[in-house]
């Protein structure tokens, strides 16, 4: 009965893993404004998408937090709160500090049922006590070896202005409270990533500056039996994370697909993310040139278009080309197992955004969490800036849940537009990304201006400077909020009963006499026609 427990866990914690989220990582000096740069969509189907808020507070001694796990509410226990802990406004804190992750799971005998810290948790409690990402590292591992660590493995972005790091950890299992770790700085001038599959390889075991780990992650795995060579061939994640076909066709594929954008020399990388040949992509790479916040968030909406793992031009794309396709990742044909891409945008994501950290700029200027609820390839990114003190009431906790639909939440308008263009996509989607860049347009045109007026204020008082950009950033998001509404309602005029109602500039025409003009009745693409006769003969024949 154990064992099926276990393999039944085993299950699960695949299926989180092949479903999870995506991480990309610049350096200040691979950025084209010498920003330090994360991104992170946090992609599952039970999570609702919102704009988490932690005022900064003083505590008293004997405080303590009520721990729940973020994934499903669970109360883990209690921990002490420290004596000062700061405004944290989504996934970045209000000296720019910012997490990211995506689960790996790794070996699941090493899941601790005890442990009060899960994943999600040891995020947002480690951004309330940071003030660096060296700090949110040594806050995090101190926080798994005084709690116990409940989640699978993880792989964790950690940034601020400066540093970009990637700390990957697993637990060690019931009885042994605590973690094995290993940190990583991403060089200045690289880029890097992970997608639900262990990233760190070896590692250097004498540059504290680059490299920080737990005293006892090598020989924990040899003790456990999962390594038995030289320390300094140690591999985190051979040990704790064996790579396989779904490690590569579903998780690395889609650091590859970054790595390859940005660098000529990761094309080699192709039958590695498909899972035809073993040799790891390294943990970062410099890019071929700079990169931008912009060019980030366009990665997001990445499908693998124009490689070799595109999928918008075979059958199961349907008629209109369709970059996604439904859960189960997995399928079955006359006893075969075949399998979908899960490429970098995804339906299922509950909330994305690419964090952007600026060293040039006071704190409450510098730190900008670019939002957006609900699918990357669908959604806008709206500045949330770290220092805001309030949430707009479209990103509002509360504001609806997943089984609540409404009106006033972005997630649900999201997901309401998102809905309607995977069912026409090449038609649709043109529509929906010449409003995404109208809005993301004007945010970027407006950054510039709006920063100075911030930094005249903050001169005068931060206090000020801190109210201006919160009332600027309810601005914004309200502001993408109402412009998405009005182009859901657009959509739904202009392609209701599978015609398309005629449009100039978002006008839709009427005829000499003030009536609606006729629709253009499109049908099917060609192509989709002639699959039709290939497959059913002469059934559709017109006979004269």
């Amino acid at each position: 009965m154990k064992k099926i427990f276990l393999f039944a866990l085993f299950c699960l914690l695949a299926l989180i893993r092949v479903f999870g989220c995506t991480n990309f990582l610049v350096g200040k000096y691979a950025s084209v404004d010498g920003s330090t740069i994360i991104s992170y969509s946090a992609d599952s189907y039970a999570l609702f998408g919102e704009l988490y808020h932690w005022p900064a507070k003083k505590w008293n001694k004997g405080d303590m937090l009520k721990v729940y796990e973020w994934d499903t509410g669970r109360y883990m226990g209690e921990i002490a709160q420290p004596a000062q802990t700061y405004n944290v406004v989504g996934n970045m804190n209000e000296h720019q500090v910012t997490i990211g992750e995506t689960t790996f799971g790794g070996r699941e005998e090493l899941a601790d049922p005890d442990g009060i810290m899960d994943y999600g948790s040891l995020i947002y409690i480690t951004l309330q006590r940071s003030k660096s990402a060296r700090e949110a590292i040594k806050v995090m591992t101190e926080l798994v070896t005084e709690y116990g660590y409940y989640s699978g493995g993880e792989s964790f972005s950690i940034g601020d202005p400066n540093e970009i790091w990637v700390l990957e950890m697993i637990g060690k299992g019931k009885g042994n409270k605590g973690a094995v770790w290993v940190a990583v700085r991403i060089p200045d001038d690289c880029i890097s990533a992970h997608a639900n599959q262990a990233r760190i390889q070896q590692f250097p075991l004498n540059d504290p500056d680059n490299c920080i780990y737990s005293k006892d992650v090598i020989s924990f795995a040899k003790e456990k039996g999962y390594y038995s060579g030289k320390d300094e061939d140690f591999s985190f994640a051979k040990a704790y994370n064996p790579l396989d076909f779904g490690g590569q066709r579903f998780c690395e594929a889609r650091v590859w697909s970054f790595f390859n954008r940005y660098n000529k020399d990761m094309a080699k990388f192709v039958t590695y993310a498909q899972g035809k040949t073993q040799e790891p992509m390294p943990l970062y790479i410099k890019p071929d040139r700079k990169l931008s916040i912009a060019d980030i968030q366009e990665m997001m909406r990445d499908h693998y278009e124009g490689t070799e793992l595109d999928w918008t031009n075979d059958v199961g794309a349907g008629p209109y080309k369709s970059p996604y396709r439904w859960a189960p990742l997995t399928w079955e044909s006359d006893s075969v197992q075949y399998c979908n891409e899960r490429p970098i945008a995804t339906q299922q994501s509950g909330f994305v955004f690419t964090a952007q950290m600026r060293s040039s700029l006071p704190n409450p200027i510098g730190g900008i969490l670019w939002f957006g609820t609900d699918d990357a390839d669908q959604t806008v990114f709206t500045p949330m800036y770290c220092s805001i003190t309030k949430v707009p009431e479209c990103y509002r906790e509360g504001n609806g849940d997943l089984y609540t639909f409404s009106w006033t939440s972005s997630f649900w308008i999201q997901n309401w537009v998102s809905n309607m263009v995977y069912n026409k996509y090449n038609y649709m989607h043109a529509d929906l990304e010449k409003v995404q860049k109208e809005l993301e347009g004007k945010f970027f045109a407006e950054q510039e201006k709006t920063e100075a007026q911030a930094m005249e204020l903050y001169k005068k008082s931060p206090a000020q400077a801190v109210q201006f950009l919160t009332n600027y950033s309810d601005a914004q998001a309200q502001y993408a909020f109402e412009r998405w509404k009005k182009l859901g309602e657009f959509l739904t005029i202009k392609y209701m009963d599978g015609v398309i109602r005629k449009e100039e500039n978002g006008v839709f025409t009427r005829n000499a006499y003030g009536k609606p003009s006729s629709p253009n009745r499109v049908g099917y693409p060609k192509e989709h026609y002639d699959r039709i006769v290939k497959e059913t003969g002469d059934k559709y024949k017109v006979l004269y």
